[in-house]
Formats: C-alpha cells, sequence, structure tokens
C-alpha cells in the first residue's frame, strides 16, 4: 500500500494562501480549517498555526467583526509585501554605497605619507566586505525590479476583482442591517455601534 506524499511546510502556506486567493472572500477559522481538509490535504490541527504563522509574515489580514474574528487575502497582498522589500533593499544598497564611499575616503587619507599600518588593513578589509554586500543587494534588488512592471500589471487587474468583492461584502451588511432592523425593529445607529460598523460605509466605485 502506497504512502501518501508528504507535504512541505511551504506548501502547506501556499496551499491555505491560495485558497483566499482563489475565492476572494472572507472566512472564520473553522471555514478554513474545512477546507484546508477536505480540498487541500491538509490535517486540521495545522491549519491554526499556518493562518496565524501568515498573519505574522503579513500575507493574511485579520479582523474582529462583532464576536467573530474573520481572516482574508487578496492576490495584490503579496505584491505589495514585494514592493515592499524591494524598496527596503533599495535602502539598504544605498546605506552601504555611503559607508563604503567614505571607508575609502578614509584609507586614502591613511594612504598619505604613511606605510602599511593595521588600521590601513582592517579598511581594506572592511572595503571588500562592503563592495560584497552591495554586490549582493544590487542582485535582490534587480530581481524586484525586472518583476515590478508584472507586479503593477498583476494590481492593475485584480482592481476590479477586489472591488467587487468587497461591494459584495457591503452589500450582505446592508441586506442583514435592513433585516435586523425589520426583523427587530433595531435602531441603525444602534446596529453600526454594537457590530462596529463605519457610518460612512458604502460601496466602492474606482473610476
Amino acid at each position: 500500500m502506497s504512502k501518501c506524499k508528504k507535504i512541505s511546510a511551504e506548501e502547506k502556506r501556499n496551499r491555505i494562501l491560495q485558497i483566499f486567493h482563489d475565492s476572494q472572500d472572507f472566512f472564520q477559522l473553522k471555514e478554513i480549517e474545512k477546507i484546508s481538509s477536505k480540498e487541500k490535504g491538509i490535517n486540521v490541527q495545522y491549519v491554526k498555526d499556518i493562518v496565524q504563522n501568515l498573519v505574522d509574515d503579513g500575507l493574511v489580514d485579520s479582523d474582529k467583526i462583532g464576536t467573530s474574528l474573520y481572516y482574508w487575502s487578496y492576490p495584490n497582498k503579496t505584491l505589495i509585501n514585494k514592493r515592499k522589500m524591494l524598496e527596503e533593499i533599495t535602502l539598504k544598497t544605498e546605506d552601504v554605497v555611503k559607508k563604503l564611499k567614505f571607508t575609502k575616503e578614509r584609507l586614502e587619507q591613511e594612504k598619505v605619507g604613511k606605510k602599511e599600518s593595521e588600521e590601513k588593513l582592517n579598511l581594506l578589509d572592511e572595503i571588500k566586505t562592503l563592495e560584497k554586500c552591495r554586490e549582493e543587494l544590487l542582485e535582490k534588488c534587480q530581481i524586484y525590479k525586472d518583476n515590478d512592471s508584472e507586479m503593477l500589471d498583476e494590481m492593475k487587474n485584480n482592481t476590479k476583482i477586489l472591488m467587487e468583492a468587497a461591494n459584495k461584502w457591503t452589500e450582505n451588511i446592508f441586506m442583514i442591517k435592513s433585516w435586523c432592523k425589520n426583523k427587530f425593529q433595531i435602531d441603525e445607529n444602534v446596529l453600526d455601534k454594537q457590530f462596529e460598523i463605519p457610518v460612512d460605509l458604502d460601496y466602492i466605485d474606482l473610476k
């Protein structure tokens, strides 16, 4: 009898993240656990930790609505994180370049009228280290720059989908509020306050 192929931790993360991206919807933890177990082949006992790990990494958002905790993630969330990482790498590269320039200037000053010294040798070692760090950062920076136009295109393509998903949930909220008002004769302001619904909640219209 053949054994089931073991799923790596990274693959489990990707499969759960794909649940959000495919549906463009909001989920409670129990719903994610059910889908992960039934459709993604992931043991229920691992789902909670994986989802929390994705939240900690900024790939999944979560918020409490009323007494329930909801999770969601849109495809452009990953793209935004990549752009942020690109910006961080660019800043680090600029910092290394400044340090490299300063160290070279100090080295040139040491050369004037002096023989080889321990400080000079240390400066040479520091220059080599900084140049290597600079090259590595530039390589990483180039990778993200090459993907930047693709990232922007994908973000644009996802805008309409994201807007429709947001408006869908806005419509659901309005329908639930209307039902509660008619069923229980509850004032709309009370509902907004009780469930922390913004008073200016409205449909999104991007033009």
